[in-house]
């Protein structure tokens, strides 16, 4: 038993027994901190760092950091590109940000209303960091908050604790230059996709692009009740204009634009394009999902498990134009 309490159990008449029970009590408070989560920044540009989550799901052990994050060091402070999926997993990210600089946060940057693009916003905020969002974003996180809560709980469970849904205070519509130690941050909202509010980090100096969940790679993206395939695509568009030379993904190691457009474009192509098609033709949903091919993204992780939900939404959309 890793309590305090073990120690009123026995009673400690000797210093060796006292010495004993100290030993195991700091060794228990130890093995309670390895657990803490730990990250470890990616440096992908000076100055310019992400922290790649995991591909999978979000589960107890990561904190619910299945998706990338990152931050951008200046002379004038840091620039935090979305806060995790809770206030433990953003305090995780600080932790990581203090071993590269000791500058403070002076801005953090959520690129979209997905749970782990906003829900660390409350541990910033406390270190007086200002929150700015695409307006849509917003809308969205004050739409799905109480649903996203409830579903990270399960998962998380204690791991969650501390975490509140603090909304970004600052809002823009289609663009926001960030100019911070001399450093220019150019925040772009084009039309969403994943979600109704994700935009973009774009750093034209570094030629570095936050891609937010507009862009997954080596893992299947998703297409959510709350997506728009068009949208997306209509994004990806104006995102390849930028010509970004490397891009942190919402999801997946970082990469170059061709990469993003195998695995992120092409597939939202596919989808688009074939189940247009189908419905022209008078397939309903489960004639149009049959008959699709996606084998060419099948390498990609999550693939059996979202492939169908995927074909069935980007269906009803079309149906609903």
């Amino acid at each position: 038993m890793c309590f305090p309490e073990m120690l009123k159990q026995h009673p400690l008449t000797h210093m060796r027994d006292r010495l004993t029970g100290m030993v195991l009590f700091i060794t228990c408070l130890a093995m309670g901190d390895a657990s803490a989560l730990t990250l470890t920044p990616v440096k992908v540009a000076p100055d310019v760092y992400a922290f790649i989550g995991e591909t999978g799901g979000r589960t107890y052990e990561n904190y619910g950091m299945n998706a990338n994050t990152g931050f951008i060091v200046t002379t004038g402070g840091v620039v935090v590109v979305d806060s995790g999926a809770g206030y433990l997993a953003a305090q995780a990210m600080h932790r990581a940000i203090k071993q590269v600089t000791r500058r403070p946060v002076k801005y953090v940057v959520n690129t979209g209303g997905q749970d782990h693009r906003w829900l660390g916003n409350g541990y910033f905020r406390e270190q007086g960091a200002e929150i700015i969002a695409a307006q849509p974003a917003r809308a969205d996180m004050e739409q799905r908050a109480g649903a996203q809560f409830e579903a990270l709980r399960i998962d998380l469970k204690e791991r969650l604790d501390g975490t509140m849904p603090v909304y970004p205070e600052r809002l823009f519509e289609q663009r926001e230059t960030l100019r911070l130690g001399g450093t220019e941050i150019q925040l772009l909202f084009f039309s969403g996709g994943h979600t109704p509010g994700d935009s973009v980090v774009w750093l034209p100096k570094q030629n570095v692009l936050f891609a937010g969940d507009l862009v997954y790679v080596d893992r299947l993206l998703g297409v959510l009740p709350v997506s728009n395939s068009r949208n997306w695509l209509a994004s990806f568009e104006e995102m390849e204009k930028l010509k970004p030379g490397k891009i942190v993904p919402g999801h997946g190691k970082v990469c170059d634009l061709d990469r993003a457009r195998r695995d992120t474009r092409d597939y939202l192509r596919l989808l688009r394009g074939h189940m247009r098609k189908a419905f022209d033709g008078g397939a309903d949903l489960q004639a149009a999902i049959d008959s699709l091919d996606q084998k060419d993204f099948a390498h990609l992780q999550n693939y059996e498990t979202l492939k169908g939900g995927n074909a069935s939404r980007v269906y009803l959309e079309i149906e609903a134009e």
